[in-house]
């Protein structure tokens, strides 16, 4: 069976940027080594905004501006480009998206592992936003696929919205490992 690993939106402004948390900054740690000792495929998610951020239906309900395609903030954390520098795993695309989940992402995933067996597993920011969002993704799109999210590599907005999170993609048959 090959395993996918997921690594989402490990960018600078979620860890200790615009939009940075005490919790996002416990888990990059774990995160880069999971990275460097990860046999199989990995792939990412770049959450990516421009300057009309504000403007945007997200921007209005999250008035924070982060992300912006090419600032510091939108680049993933050092550690974490360092591990997949590091990484003996098959490395792919980081995915740019301008909302919680991608599409696109999934789609790749369908058409390149359609008549595989796989598992995916996904770590990252914000559990309780973007985590769970590509998780119900994969879910509807690969619905046969064992899917994990590795609880310890995940920080959410909150402890109390992380939780949350994970038992909702519990519920949605997406295996949590705590």
């Amino acid at each position: 069976m090959r395993k996918i690993l997921i690594v989402v939106d490990m960018q600078n402004d979620f860890i200790d940027g615009s939009l940075g948390t005490k919790e996002a900054q416990e888990i990059v740690a774990p995160v880069a080594e999971k990275i460097r000792n990860f046999e199989g495929d990995i792939y990412g998610t770049l959450d990516t905004h421009e300057e009309d951020y504000l403007s945007t239906q997200e921007g209005k309900n999250l008035p924070v501006m982060h992300c912006i395609c090419g600032e510091d903030g939108w680049a993933l954390n050092s550690e974490v480009m360092q591990a997949i520098a590091e990484t003996k795993a098959e490395v792919h695309n980081f995915c740019r998206k301008n909302t919680f989940g991608s599409m696109e992402l999934a789609q790749m995933l369908k058409e390149t592992y359609e008549n595989q067996e796989i598992e995916i597993e996904l770590i990252g920011l914000c559990t309780d936003i973007c985590v769970i969002s590509n998780a119900l993704l994969l879910k509807a799109t690969l619905p046969e696929v064992p899917i994990y999210v590795d609880a310890a590599c995940c920080a959410g907005v909150t402890p109390e919205s992380h939780e949350n999170a994970l038992k909702a993609m519990e519920a949605c048959q997406i295996k949590v490992m705590r």
